[in-house]
């Protein structure tokens, strides 16, 4: 795209897709989640995956109701003109001229921070066909890093860490079609896929606090990461 029609549609979003002006007119939030980064080494990452997680945590927005959501496809669009999808990063700067051309007041960013996953064996098990019934206990970490940046002043408004495990045992299937789509849909009820539904579960109550409600949750929220913060420490031993 030439810089003479980047500026032109600037423009016309100035007009017409004025941030301030969305919020007067529905008291609600106008948010767009990009396309969520991977810096684990999860083997469920693949192509497009980034862009189902986005989906999946714009979905869980909009079912709260206290937020207006910027479609998928219109914000994928503004990013490939702007040559900021291949990365999945919003470049400092970028983010007022995104919101404008989207009508969003935020954007909203996530990062696969961490991924761990282990299966031990509890004897008993067996196998046939793909399919396995008891004989293992699974778990999986995953860690997702989230920056909410204002549209208007190009500043990170909000950060938060949303860390968790998720459980699995008793039976599985190697390849389970359904819940999940596209490029996640084998991890449907897998300890991976548990995970990942609970931390954009908790992103999304998380942002309804700190933006919406404001009534008191947030403490809630601090005390949470405050223990994070302990138990993250607490894992490494440092010299005195």
């Amino acid at each position: 795209m030439s810089r003479v029609l980047c500026v032109a549609l600037a423009l016309a979003g100035l007009a017409v897709a004025d941030p301030v002006m969305a919020q007067r007119g529905s008291g609600k939030p106008v948010v767009a989640v990009t396309e969520f980064r991977n810096e684990s080494g999860a083997a469920w990452w693949r192509g497009g995956v980034g862009w189902e997680l986005a989906g999946m945590l714009t979905n869980e927005l909009a079912s709260t109701g206290d937020f207006k959501v910027v479609e998928r496809n219109k914000i994928e669009d503004v990013l490939s003109e702007q040559n900021l999808a291949a990365s999945g990063r919003v470049a400092p700067g970028t983010g007022a001229k995104i919101g404008k051309l989207t009508g969003a007041q935020y954007l909203i960013t996530g990062t696969v921070s961490a991924y761990e996953e282990e299966t031990s064996s509890t004897g008993g098990g067996i196998s046939f066909g793909g399919v396995s019934l008891g004989g293992k206990s699974e778990r999986a970490y995953l860690a997702i890093d989230l920056r909410v940046i204002n549209a208007t002043t190009g500043e990170v408004d909000f950060v938060r860490t949303i860390e968790g495990n998720a459980k699995g045992g008793g039976m599985s299937i190697g390849l389970y079609r359904g819940g999940f789509g596209g490029a996640l849909s084998q991890e449907n009820k897998t300890p991976a896929g548990k995970a990942i539904r609970a931390a954009l579960v908790e992103a999304t109550d998380y942002l309804s606090c700190v933006m919406v409600q404001q009534d008191g949750c947030e403490s809630e929220y601090d005390a949470k990461e405050n223990r994070r913060r302990e138990k993250t420490r607490g894992a490494l031993d440092l010299d005195d």
